[in-house]
């Protein structure tokens, strides 16, 4: 078998059942598995897999071991040659394996593999790539200066932008919504540390192989949405909880200082205020005009009695830009059926749509609800379609 992938659940039913649907059409040519750890949801994700996904390997934790342990449960049962670590908030195009795969066979001293990620509407999600956040390079992220002098390899390696969005190379810290790495590999440097709940894990795992002799890749050759913020809200158990991760990987991974340790705490809640802000300064804009892409009169119509504002349908996604762009000072959700479009086009329609007035749903297409998110610092939305 070549690849497990490892998706970690926990009350994002709705996401999740998104994300199956595009996992399992981007392994149709390959040998894998897909095994689901659920860590105690108090929602129906378990029943909505038993139910709908019943060829997937289902585990259910019965409390919430947090995201390294629940990977290291789910991982210690593949059987592929290569894992991957997936976020149930994600949404993959239906070569995005083979792509992933292939690159990382060609690399003789691979560590872990990441790629582009975007959000719900097709921002470029920096932390795809990083460099190490050592005392100086947080400072740079803090202090902006990694804004101010971007090209500068004394300050902009926190987002490691030497390597362009479109680009590919060795990076030092990839992220956990998507990582790939060989299964051997994975068990014989740990996994991820369970000492550690959540938010650092990503962080500690690459740093790990680094420190053992391996190099970690991003690669943009296949992009991959994550709409971020489903599985965690930013609110103060967040908050403290990030703290508590990043001062894991500072004292795990550098000397200890009082001045260091200073430094740190005022960085982490400066960091924790920041992404607490972010969340909470967000206003809902109800768009003026909804626009399906199908070719389903009757889903356009059930929409249409769901939804307040007038429901247009198109039959191409191109269509539908056409009219965002002749209409700009509109404010537009493109509803796009997975029935008619593929998850490639899908993701490939959404980062290229440059309209800051409009966003996107996705209608997965065994599935009666469109869902969607129009910021990685909030939760996102679903549109129920009764039959």
């Amino acid at each position: 078998m070549k690849l497990s992938v490892i998706i970690l659940n926990y009350n994002v039913s709705t996401f999740l059942e998104l994300c199956l649907q595009s996992v399992q059409k981007a392994l149709v040519n390959i040998p894998s598995e897909i095994i689901v750890i659920d860590n105690d949801s108090k929602d129906d994700s378990c029943a909505m897999v038993r139910q709908k996904f019943p060829h997937i390997t289902l585990i259910e934790n019965k409390v919430n071991y947090g995201f390294p342990k629940g990977n290291n449960i789910g991982v210690e049962v593949a059987q592929g040659e290569y894992v991957c670590i997936l976020n149930p908030d994600t949404v993959v195009a239906e070569d995005t394996f083979e792509k992933a795969l292939n690159f990382a066979d060609k690399q003789i001293d691979l560590g872990a593999l990441g790629v582009k990620l975007v959000d719900g509407k097709g921002n470029f999600l920096p932390e795809s790539k990083r460099g190490v956040p050592t005392p100086w390079v947080a400072f740079t992220k803090i202090s902006g200066l990694y804004k101010i002098f971007p090209k500068h390899s004394g300050f902009n390696q926190y987002y490691a932008e030497q390597i362009p969005e479109n680009g590919n190379g060795a990076v030092d810290i990839l992220v956990g919504a998507f990582m790939l790495m060989k299964t051997q590999l994975y068990k014989q440097v740990g996994g991820f540390d369970e000492d550690c709940f959540m938010y650092s894990d990503d962080i500690d795992l690459s740093y790990t192989l680094l420190k053992k002799g391996f190099q970690n890749y991003y690669y943009s050759g296949t992009t991959v949405i994550h709409y971020k913020g489903e599985s965690t809200a930013k609110d103060g158990k967040y908050m403290r909880r990030f703290r508590e991760a990043m001062n894991f990987f500072y004292k795990k991974h550098f000397k200890k200082s009082s001045v260091f340790d200073v430094f740190m705490i005022i960085g982490v809640y400066y960091f924790s205020i920041i992404k607490w802000w972010q969340a909470n300064q967000l206003v809902k804009t109800i768009p003026e005009v909804y626009i399906i892409v199908s070719t389903n009169e009757f889903i356009k119509s059930e929409l249409q009695k769901k939804l307040s504002h007038p429901v247009l349908i198109q039959e191409s996604t191109e269509t539908a830009l056409n009219y965002v762009s002749e209409n700009p000072s509109k404010i537009v959700e493109i509803i796009i059926d997975n029935r008619l479009i593929s998850f490639k086009k899908i993701i490939e329609t959404i980062v290229n749509c440059d309209s800051k007035t409009t966003t996107f749903k996705i209608l997965p297409e065994y599935s009666m609800f469109a869902v969607g998110s129009n910021s990685s610092n909030h939760l996102g939305e679903v549109i129920e379609i009764k039959i």
